[in-house]
């Protein structure tokens, strides 16, 4: 026991350091990647979100989830129409605890909220990590996607109140072409 629970340290600990260079992926097709939303359903995206244009919310680590919150924020007081998802993106061995994780996500959120809090773990926030890079983690990768998925506006730096009036501008504009 003692031995396969240092195996599994040894693992957390090798896993954590490494990390992928950040990309900006403005232009290209957000991969397809299946989750939890924490009411329970499963959401593939981006295809869930066909025909509108939509905000993405990435986080990778807990940490990122200050930054994510000032995002969420600064778009309801700018009223940014469309739909806002929260990403919580979690690779690696801890998808192993995944019941317990998203059990400690809907303590924190209201029940109103959690069809719009999608989880990914495993390899499909391989993908997305793969897709971002996670350089920075505890920066929310903030993504605004068009009708068909793909990538218009990305942010990466931490919250930035210029850059969310760009973001709610570049909302608008898409809707406005619909």
């Amino acid at each position: 026991m003692k031995t396969s629970l240092k195996i599994l340290c040894s693992v957390l600990l090798v896993t954590g350091c490494s990390s992928l260079d950040n990309r900006d992926p403005t232009g290209e097709l957000f991969p397809s990647v299946t989750g939890s939303s924490l009411d329970g359903s499963t959401v593939t995206l981006p295809s869930a979100l066909a025909g509108e244009p939509a905000v993405l919310l990435v986080g990778y680590v807990q940490d990122a989830q200050f930054d994510l919150d000032r995002w969420i924020l600064g778009l309801a007081q700018a009223g940014t129409p469309g739909r806002v998802i929260e990403v919580p993106t979690i690779d690696g061995m801890a998808s192993l605890f995944s019941d317990s994780i998203d059990s400690g996500m809907r303590s924190g959120i209201p029940s109103e909220d959690w069809s719009s809090v999608v989880t990914l773990y495993g390899d499909d926030a391989d993908v997305v990590v793969r897709f971002t890079g996670e350089e920075r983690p505890r920066n929310g990768r903030i993504l605004l996607l068009d009708g068909d998925g793909r990538v218009v506006w990305f942010h990466d730096r931490g919250y930035s109140a210029g850059r969310l009036l760009d973001l709610d501008a570049g909302v608008r504009a898409l809707r406005s072409t619909r």
